[in-house]
């Protein structure tokens, strides 16, 4: 059996973030077919959806201008997973708190980008979050900051600020767990919720 799952392209690290969902996979005893989707009419094919870092502008002016923003809106709609994480998380927010960015709003929460400093600033944390039983290693690179939270339930906090979310079938993160060799979050999204493939 094999589920399909989508990495949004247009940024980040998409590599890493289908060969995280890759083996989240196979310790379910499930095969992923992954596809990169950089133009409409590929997310409704896909079970689960993966939406990357980069750049929080550049990633909106693609998705609306592709016609993938509307496709990943419906997906969720049909209660399908989704994991946003940094910029992803940014643009997947109700308030990016940037007029540049066209927010999907799948995931009730405020964004302060950039919060936790400049690439210089990037650092390491063993988090703790709910649903996993050891701290994960999570990485911040010019992470953003979950300043409001609405119906979105909090998974993590950092600095008692929340960086880690779960709003309906959508996981957010303004850290990249794809950069370690950790999938827990990749099955926290993903798996511990049914996907039906």
């Amino acid at each position: 059996m094999s589920i399909e799952a989508g990495v949004v392209a247009v940024q980040g690290d998409v590599s890493e973030h289908a060969a995280a969902v890759r083996r989240a996979a196979r310790s379910h005893g499930e095969d992923a077919t992954v596809t990169e989707i950089r133009t409409a009419g590929h997310v409704q094919d896909c079970d689960l959806l993966l939406l990357p870092g980069g750049e929080s502008t550049a990633i909106s002016r693609h998705l609306q201008r592709e016609g993938i923003a509307a496709e990943i809106r419906a997906h969720v709609d049909a209660g399908k997973p989704v994991l946003a994480t940094c910029a992803g998380l940014i643009v997947a927010s109700a308030d990016a708190n940037d007029d540049r960015v066209t927010e999907l709003d799948i995931v009730d929460v405020t964004i302060q980008r950039n919060a936790f400093g400049r690439q210089k600033d990037s650092f390491e944390a063993p988090l703790e979050v709910d649903g996993l039983d050891d701290p994960f290693p999570a990485v911040f690179i010019r992470a953003p900051v979950i300043d409001g939270v609405g119906d979105a339930e909090v998974l993590a906090e950092w600095d008692g600020r929340p960086v880690a979310v779960r709003d309906g079938p959508v996981v957010g993160t303004s850290f990249h767990p794809e950069l370690t060799d950790d999938c827990r979050i990749h099955d926290l999204a993903f798996f511990e919720s049914a996907v039906a493939p």
